[in-house]
């Protein structure tokens, strides 16, 4: 009787913890895949990972890094006009693209493209920026984000568009230039960073504010002045710095100052 007891007692329990390893297993599968896409590798461990729509929202997998040949570039000019067509469409409004002023990108499920574009609205040029998410294996393309940050035209006879190393026939001399101009801060940023290189503080330069720009178009380059407050640690500086944009497209910190507040 004892054995035959035993034996019933321990079949029950060996039927007990089998059904405990299916059923258990099978629960958490379902409840990772639920929350995320996982997959099963050869050495039976399990990979799991987000889900799509969850990349979009990070955004980490790869920084920004500038387009090659942006402006030049037929697919960047056509995801510009579908991001305006896309808002034209969403708002009811009746924009205009005028020309790619600004293109990035980055690695996410696919690619994120971030492009500042000049547009004309109601007659007058405008600077939007435009976030599109693209998964080419997919035919996928939506419209992320589309935002008004300035009018381009702040300075009638002297627009981001004339920031270039062409003289062509603009005006001589300074002209005044909008500070949310794409270019205006690249050449911030720049000074900002060589203050930075140049100096032996153990504090970083930090951007606060571009106060006032102003720009001259020469035969190889563009030079453009600019009065910049900046913040390391608690205590806050003006520069005046002088920015060159070579015809290659980078920048040189020819002059520096500081000037008292």
């Amino acid at each position: 009787m004892k054995v035959f007891t035993f034996s019933n007692k321990f079949n029950s329990i060996l039927i007990l913890s089998l059904l405990l390893l299916i059923i258990f297993p099978l629960s958490a599968t379902t409840a990772l895949e639920e929350s995320e896409y996982c997959s099963i590798k050869q050495d039976h461990s399990v990979d799991c990972g987000k889900r799509e729509e969850d990349f979009i929202e990070m955004a980490t997998l790869g920084g920004l890094s500038d387009t090659q040949s942006a402006q030049n570039s037929v697919e960047i000019e056509n995801l510009a006009r579908f991001a305006i067509d896309q808002h034209n469409k969403k708002e009811n409004v009746m924009l205009e693209l005028a020309r790619v002023v600004k293109a990035q990108e980055q690695v996410v499920a696919g690619t994120l493209h971030h492009l500042t574009l000049e547009v004309i609205e109601a007659g007058k040029k405008k600077l939007y920026e435009a976030k599109i998410w693209v998964k080419p294996w997919m035919s996928f393309k939506e419209l992320q984000e589309f935002r008004h940050v300035g009018d381009a035209d702040d300075a009638p006879s002297f627009t981001s568009s004339d920031l270039g190393v062409k003289q062509d026939a603009q005006e001589s001399g300074w002209q005044s230039v909008p500070v949310h101009d794409p270019v205006v801060k690249d050449a911030a940023d720049h000074a900002v960073t060589t203050i930075q290189q140049r100096s032996n503080s153990l504090f970083p330069y930090v951007l606060q504010e571009i106060v006032h720009a102003k720009a001259e178009v020469i035969k190889e380059f563009a030079k453009l002045e600019m009065l910049l407050k900046v913040k390391r640690g608690e205590k806050e500086e003006n520069f005046k710095v002088e920015v060159h944009k070579k015809d290659d497209g980078s920048f040189h910190l020819n002059q520096m100052e500081p000037v008292s507040s």
